[in-house]
């Protein structure tokens, strides 16, 4: 056998053995190269904002509209809530629908006006803080000449109609008093009732069912 033959036959086993040597990192690295890119996009979906459902926070209408809705989407369907109560929170001017222990929709509200208490020198919301429950009374308006201020859509909560939920106040007319209709859930300014925008007011007349646990604190 010649030295030329001998030499090629070299080479080609040489070329067989680095073959056969890098083959599966060469197959780990065509592999990898996909892999990469499935992490990187996975990775770019994890860092994309994702959109919220699970607080109604999100859905509150900014700035604060009480000639509308406190929320965007639709009131809750109370057919299909199985613990239904309401939170009133007199120092955030907010009033909460919940189903257990689920906030299913947020209203702004105003609540009464802090003095401070005699007795104690504490302030005090003229809002009493308790435990009470909605009763039998409601209706679409009224007016108390005492106070010379009225409102829509109302429904009582205790002492069967001195307090209420309601719309922001109306002056002896029926107009509503803006100056004081403005002050909905920035701050109190109640005689004790439960100020709410015009439509979330009409919601409560309609739908709050008798007996419905309702819970104020301040």
């Amino acid at each position: 056998m010649s030295l030329r033959i001998k030499h090629w036959i070299y080479v080609i086993f040489c070329l067989l053995v680095v073959i056969i040597a890098i083959g599966p990192e060469l197959h780990a690295a065509s592999n990898s190269h996909p892999q990469s890119e499935k992490v990187a996009v996975k990775s770019q979906v994890n860092n994309k904002p994702q959109t919220k459902t699970t607080t109604t926070n999100d859905h509150m209408r900014t700035p604060i509209d009480w000639h509308k809705s406190s929320e965007t989407i639709p009131y809750p369907d109370l057919s299909k809530v199985k613990n239904f109560w309401i939170k009133v929170d007199l120092k955030k001017n907010r009033t909460y629908l919940y189903d257990g222990s689920k906030v299913i929709y947020t209203m702004y509200s105003t609540g009464g006006i802090y003095k401070k208490d005699k007795a104690t020198g504490q302030m005090k919301s003229a809002t009493p803080t308790g435990t009470f429950y909605i009763e039998q009374e409601r209706g679409d308006s009224f007016f108390n000449q005492s106070l010379n201020e009225g409102a829509n859509y109302y429904v009582s909560w205790k002492n069967h109609g001195e307090y209420l939920f309601h719309s922001v106040p109306t002056e002896a007319g029926g107009k509503y008093n803006e100056e004081e209709a403005a002050k909905l859930g920035k701050t109190q300014g109640s005689h004790g009732c439960i100020r709410l925008s015009i439509p979330d007011a009409q919601w409560m007349e309609h739908n709050l069912p008798v007996g419905t646990k309702v819970e104020i604190v301040g």
